[in-house]
């Protein structure tokens, strides 16, 4: 258990503690844009690989205790917010927007917004925190309300900071990408600044739709729980 509360603490401090304060800015001064990401993104996996298996240990620990009991549908709206969770992370991840780090050059074209990113600046964070709700649906023991908890409020204050960042390094980018974008999914949408482009987005979603048919297949196999009696 405190294998994982390490873990967890030093992803947070990796993601929040430096990458979002004035840290960030200092170690790039002293080691270059380039060399700070690449040691950046090697950290990232590292923590990140430890928190996983941290966490699969820390479930069978006496500490681990019951902190409160998921509702008979938790399972059932768990695997809604983690369907609409990939349907924006996966399109995220195959079309990267202008927040994501080395696509800044994005906020220069012609449309800035595409894709995923016509209904929110940030497809795979608000994806990573839909995944984190719904897990809290479904799971009550302190591991789980720490590791789904801790990611959901990281991601979402990590969308503040990405966007504080990215108005610093280009002022007049940002500002065009701001006007036609937002940060809440679908908000700049509803405000008539941007629409919907099906075609833009049609075959990253059915990549989505496939990955999560295949994670909800195995995911008795990679985490010891089946969501539904499927593979049983």
């Amino acid at each position: 258990m405190t294998m994982f509360a390490a873990a967890l603490a030093a992803f947070i401090l990796l993601h929040v503690g430096l990458s979002a304060t004035p840290l960030r800015a200092a170690a790039i001064r002293a080691i270059g844009e380039w060399p700070y990401r690449g040691l950046f993104s090697a950290a990232s996996a590292i923590v990140l690989a430890w928190m996983i298996f941290s966490f699969g240990a820390a479930r069978g620990a006496p500490e681990n205790q019951i902190i409160w009991d998921p509702p008979s549908w938790g399972r059932h709206a768990t695997a809604l917010l983690v369907l609409l969770a990939f349907l924006l992370a996966v399109p995220g991840l195959i079309a990267p927007g202008p927040t994501m780090v080395g696509m800044e050059r994005g906020m220069a074209a012609p449309e800035p917004a595409r894709g995923m990113t016509r209904i929110t600046r940030h497809p795979f964070l608000w994806g990573v925190a839909l995944w984190g709700a719904g897990h809290l649906l479904a799971n009550g023991e302190t591991t789980s309300l720490m590791l789904f908890g801790g990611l959901l409020a990281m991601v979402l204050l990590g969308t503040r900071s990405i966007d504080r960042k990215a108005a610093a390094r280009d002022p007049e980018g940002w500002a065009r990408f701001k006007a036609v974008t937002s940060n809440v999914p679908f908000a700049a949408i509803l405000q008539g600044r941007n629409r919907f482009v099906l075609g833009e987005v049609v075959v990253p979603l059915l990549v989505a739709l496939a990955v999560f048919a295949a994670t909800l297949w195995f995911h008795r196999v990679f985490f010891g729980v089946a969501p539904f009696d499927f593979g049983a």
